[in-house]
């Protein structure tokens, strides 16, 4: 998968986020969760399920919990080991993916990466991409490594990214800090500062972006 899918995708699916009222509010692996239980086509484990997110099972057990809260998916103790947990969509939850992925299609402006894609195929692209944990953090290292190493402001990366401005603002100062990006003064304003990667910030980046072009999104199977 390219980076610029990835973010075409994660940015579309933050501006859906944002219109939801937030007790039914989704995160993004929680929506991958849902697609991955919709692509399966049965239940899953949630060790399984955790195993695919790279999640420690109390994350995962949290996680499965609030979509059962909200009666998007079943847990169900499972087989002759009752201490393993079983997962599986409900049909209330199938049409939240539905509606999900039009929705996310529909933010792809003509132009972006993606624009041409079907709903049904952006389940399978949210599916593949929930392998890779990306926070608001880890999105604006994305986002300023698309700037090959100039630097842009905190409003571009709120356009860029889908995020609300104090998401992204509160995010720049915890990745300064850790030194991961730098803030530099424009020469046409001084008064306004823009951001750019580090080369600590630029590793980090690099090691996302490896992540990000080992997935491998799901095709239909060619008919004879």
């Amino acid at each position: 998968m390219e980076i610029r899918e990835y973010l075409s995708i994660r940015r579309a699916y933050n501006l859906v986020r944002h219109a939801v009222e937030n007790p039914e509010r989704l995160t993004f692996s929680e929506f991958a969760i849902l697609c991955r239980l919709d692509v399966a086509g049965g239940s899953l484990k949630t060790s399984d399920i955790a195993e695919y997110q790279g999640s420690l099972r109390p994350t995962m057990t949290h996680r499965t919990k609030h979509l059962a809260t909200l009666g998007l998916i079943e847990r169900l103790k499972g087989g002759l080991d009752r201490r393993n947990v079983v997962c599986q969509i409900t049909d209330r939850g199938l049409a939240l993916v539905n509606d999900l992925c039009a929705k996310t299609c529909s933010m792809i402006g003509v132009g972006q990466a993606l624009s041409r894609v079907t709903p049904d195929r952006m389940r399978k692209y949210v599916d593949a991409m929930g392998s890779v944990s990306c926070m608001s953090g880890e999105l604006i290292l994305l986002g300023l490594y698309t700037y090959d190493g100039e630097s842009c402001s905190v409003t571009d990366l709120v356009g860029g990214l889908g995020l609300l401005q104090p998401t992204v603002s509160m995010s720049v100062a915890s990745l300064v800090e850790d030194g991961f990006i730098e803030r530099v003064q424009s020469e046409g304003s001084p008064r306004s500062a823009r951001v750019m990667l580090t080369e600590s910030g630029q590793a980090l980046a690099n090691d996302l972006v490896r992540q990000i072009e080992d997935i491998v999104v799901r095709r239909k199977p060619r008919t004879a």
